[in-house]
């Protein structure tokens, strides 16, 4: 019997041919969004936006403000942020709506016929063209747009924001921006505009001096957690000691210590839009905290056993993941399905997780830049931690379900494309993925 191969639809198709532009790779650069957005009369200029750069924490900073802001009122707030964990169109949010995939589908056919023939643009420049048009269209009230990779020569920075963020800064994709901190800074501190407020988390000496030296040359007012903002964590919460507010006992809905963190640079970020006009109550701020989501971030899918994923990819976010199940969990045994791209400082990242779990599945996501598990096991071999490896990552779920009991704590980590998955396991009606062919 012939069976009937179903009819792609036009999303399938728009997007699968988004997807082909990442054989070009990432190139630097910002001619050719430029080119793009000047193909449709500029939308992104005279919009209000928050520009947010940083190694790690940026989507959840962008959660936090997001959530404030919707608090206090604003109508229509864009969120644009990459990659995304199971659906294209993530990237994409107005008030926590998912651009539809005909939308998107008809975005991408527009953007098409924009491009220089032979020439077509990068895969995260095609998105940023996307978003940036996206919610011009909607007229959206203000949009966070999260930068890429680095900063300077990133597809967003055609942007003029209210207010630029950048969270933390350390070792990252060196081999585009740099085998040292002060040059990874240097591409951040590319976000930096003329006489605009920016917010930071940094803490290394070196790189605050140079945010500070490049704030003078742009005349751009620095606001530094730890000297111009404050904050602390007790077991009744955060207190957040900043320039306009003063608010105790904070609640987070997102789990992790790293958060407090993220959280009080989100608030510092909120009181420099205050100080532009915008009405945002300590009331605002305080339900806004506590109703923000961030999907795939020290995420509690399951109790008995207690089953967390957690996205991150570097070896500073692993340590944060670590330092927050020291803290936070109590627990028999720890079970950890780590799946890594191959890309990645692996053995850093194992280093950071492996002697805290008392059993490790090696495993991979269905993805072409998973590093194999084989691979992956034999690095941590040294790290002196039983565990098996698992060919695909279902099975690994399965199996670390099977040998935990109820006071166990399973911990699914190592890249965002393996919680991507995990997530579809655990809840395929919400995280329903893209169905390409």
């Amino acid at each position: 019997m012939l069976l009937m191969k179903r009819e792609e639809t036009a999303y399938q198709r728009a997007i699968t041919y988004l997807y082909g532009l990442q054989k070009h790779g990432i190139k630097f650069g910002l001619s050719k969004t430029s080119n793009l957005l000047k193909a449709f009369g500029d939308p992104h200029k005279g919009q209000r936006y928050i520009h947010i750069a940083g190694t790690n924490g940026k989507g959840s900073v962008a959660a936090f403000v997001a959530s404030i802001l919707r608090e206090a009122g604003l109508g229509k707030v864009g969120l644009y942020s990459s990659p995304h964990l199971v659906r294209f169109t993530e990237r994409f949010r107005i008030n926590e709506r998912e651009m539809t995939q005909e939308e998107a589908a008809a975005l991408i056919e527009e953007l098409k016929s924009a491009f220089t023939p032979g020439e077509p643009p990068t895969f995260f420049e095609a998105t940023t063209t996307m978003a940036l048009l996206y919610f011009a269209r909607e007229n959206t009230d203000i949009a966070i747009i999260e930068v890429g990779m680095g900063g300077r020569l990133d597809a967003t920075n055609l942007i003029t924001p209210l207010v630029s963020v950048i969270t933390n800064i350390s070792m990252e994709h060196q081999v585009y921006l740099g085998s040292r901190l002060l040059d990874i800074a240097g591409e951040k501190a590319g976000i930096i505009k003329e006489r605009i407020d920016v917010v930071t988390g940094v803490t290394q000496p070196s790189v605050i001096r140079l945010l500070e030296s490049k704030c003078a040359e742009k005349e751009a007012p620095l606001w530094r957690l730890g000297r111009d903002i404050h904050y602390r964590t007790t077991r009744s919460g955060l207190h957040y000691y900043g320039t306009l507010h003063r608010l105790n006992r904070l609640q987070l809905r997102l789990k992790g210590r790293f958060q407090f963190r993220n959280a009080a640079l989100a608030v510092a970020l909120v009181e420099r839009l205050e100080e532009k006009g915008f009405k945002i109550s300590a009331q605002d701020i305080r339900t806004g905290l506590n109703k923000a989501a961030w999907p795939g971030r020290m995420q509690v899918v399951a109790q008995g056993p207690t089953i967390i994923l957690d996205g991150g990819h570097n070896p500073a976010a692993i340590r944060a993941l670590a330092d927050s199940i020291r803290s936070d969990f109590r627990y028999r045994r720890m079970i950890l399905v780590i799946g890594i791209m191959e890309d990645k400082e692996i053995a850093q990242i194992l280093r950071a997780i492996v002697p805290l779990s008392d059993y490790v599945i090696y495993t991979r996501p269905v993805y072409s830049r998973a590093a194999p598990p084989e691979r992956v096991m034999t690095e941590a071999a040294s790290l002196g931690r039983p565990g098996e490896v698992a060919p695909f990552l279902t099975g690994a779920l399965d199996r670390a379900r099977e040998i935990a009991d109820p006071r166990d704590l399973i911990v699914v980590c190592g890249s965002l494309f393996t919680v991507g998955e995990a997530m579809t396991y655990f809840d395929p009606e919400t995280y329903r993925p893209d169905d390409l062919h």
